[in-house]
């Protein structure tokens, strides 16, 4: 009997969530945690590996089951694609970190903790293995809803309050882009809210113009909610300021990607027309993100603050690359997403660990920390230069933010002015981060600090973490291509196109 893998990784989280939840003993239940998170890890580590490189675009690891809802088209089908899998695998790395930094935490009701950050992990899974549009966003709601507990109960400052605003934004988004696709299966006239029977029945009966941009323009404003569009995009930083790190770890390096996720599989090869219509409105929107919070990001003085609006900041690319309504633009937004999420999930674990050396996150009240957390001080400085994008290989989020340039540059060759000064931008606040928390003058309250609480370096709970996220992000950043070679199949394969692939990393060619 051939076992399931991709039904496994999703259930591993959820059986351990349920043991924890029916009373296992503390002891045995954080032991458990790490089969929870550590399972889904070595499974999509596996399928990466076996994914053929002669998939050409097409889902392997099918499997399907029988939901009894057949009669309204909905069916649990799970597999992977060249699109799919490079987010799988991620989710999958960044899962076991923030995993094993929840259990090395000191957090109040750990065993509750644990079973709802297991919870979102087995629907953050979910969202990325299946081929059903209906379990894609059921999935997405499995792993939204413990989040709003998580920041309510386990939160920092202004927790009711953030987590307040994160449930009324991420609800209407949610909305917004459950009535998008319902509204994709219904005009389709297909059977089925299988990605591929609908692929399948608007490639032979088509679907007119006007219903293609009255879909996307849902989408647009559902998705681009859920992955905080400006000026749609106030709840994350308040949120992730907020958030406990694991929760941020997972909702900015993951769940936030359900919507850029959710452009490039779905709304741009189904509705091409919709997109091209939409494209203009999308590129003003997303230099919003780019340019506007920005600036917004280098006035700030909180460290976790910073990472936050830099995070939206960023997403700001990949929304730049779904407006080029390209396959360059597509493909570059995968690998945007990938290098992202490592790097935004490492950002938020190494400020906490700066928070619980100095007390504090205003980087006014810090300095020096470099002297006696040398490692930390190198993590930092990494994750923070690879968040800048920087040129040359070794981190994955430079070959991302090419290929977006040079998709946006064959769209408007003006636009790459303004996204290239984004880049300026980033290296601005993370360089003055680094000066300030780490270079800087020690101040009087760090000082004070120290006299009670003596600094110590990353502690071995702390560098396995940072070390599995920045790993994956070195080694793909060096070998592009075990991710973006299947990523180029899958584009060719489900995009239309006029001519044949332009690029080894994605293909070129306009929708």
């Amino acid at each position: 009997m051939q076992i399931d893998f991709l039904l496994l990784s999703i259930l591993t989280p959820l059986a351990v969530a349920l043991a924890i939840g029916l009373g296992l003993p503390k002891r045995f239940a954080v032991k458990l945690a790490y089969l929870g998170f550590g399972v889904p890890a070595v499974i999509a580590v596996y399928l990466w590996w076996a994914f053929p490189a002669t998939a050409l675009g097409d889902y392997v690891f099918v499997s399907r089951y029988d939901t009894g809802l057949t009669g309204l088209g909905i069916s649990l089908v799970l597999g992977l694609n060249g699109i799919s899998m490079p987010m799988f695998l991620m989710t999958g790395i960044v899962g076991l970190a923030s995993g094993i930094y929840a259990i090395n935490s000191e957090a109040e009701r750990l065993k509750i903790y644990l079973m709802l950050l297991l919870i979102m992990q087995a629907g953050l899974l979910g969202v990325f293995a299946s081929t059903d549009v209906f379990f894609f966003y059921f999935f997405h709601e499995l792993a939204l809803i413990p989040t709003f507990i998580m920041v309510g109960i386990w939160g920092g400052r202004d927790r009711n309050y953030a987590a307040m605003k994160m449930t009324i934004y991420l609800t209407l988004g949610a909305m917004l882009s459950l009535i998008g696709l319902i509204a994709l299966y219904h005009r389709s006239g297909a059977d089925s809210f299988d990605m591929l029977v609908l692929r399948e029945t608007i490639m032979t009966q088509g679907l007119v113009e006007g219903d293609q941009k009255v879909i996307f323009g849902l989408l647009l404003f559902g998705f681009g909610t859920l992955v905080s569009l400006w000026p749609f995009h106030t709840w994350a930083p308040l949120g992730y300021g907020a958030a406990p790190s694991s929760v941020a770890m997972l909702h900015a390096g993951v769940l936030k990607k359900f919507g850029l996720y959710g452009f490039v599989q779905i709304a741009l090869p189904l509705l091409p027309l919709g997109a091209a219509a939409w494209a203009p409105w999308l590129a003003w929107l997303a230099l919003g993100n780019i340019v506007i919070v920005g600036f917004i990001t280098m006035a700030q003085s909180d460290l976790k603050q910073m990472v936050g609006y830099a995070s939206v900041m960023h997403v700001g690319y990949g929304l730049l690359g779904v407006a080029c309504v390209s396959i360059l633009g597509a493909g570059g937004v995968v690998l945007f997403m990938v290098a992202h999420g490592l790097s935004v999930a490492l950002l938020f674990l190494l400020t906490t660990s700066i928070h619980h050396r100095t007390g504090t996150f205003d980087m006014d009240e810090m300095g020096g920390l470099a002297k006696k957390a040398p490692v930390l001080a190198a993590f930092f400085l990494t994750a923070v230069l690879a968040s800048i994008g920087l040129p040359g290989p070794g981190l994955l989020n430079f070959w991302g933010e090419l290929a977006i340039f040079m998709a946006v540059y064959d769209y408007a060759m003006w636009m790459v002015v303004p996204a290239v000064f984004g880049v300026v931008i980033s290296a601005i606040y993370g360089l003055r981060a680094m000066g300030r928390v780490f270079y800087g003058e020690e101040s009087e309250t760090f000082i004070k600090h120290q006299t009670e609480n003596p600094v110590i370096d990353l502690k071995w709970s702390e560098r396995v973490p940072s070390l599995l996220l920045l790993i994956t992000l070195i080694a793909l950043g060096l070998w592009p291509k075990a991710i973006s070679t299947p990523l180029n199949a899958a584009l060719e394969a489900i995009y239309p196109a006029e001519e044949a692939p332009a690029t080894e990393i994605v293909q070129k060619q306009r929708l």
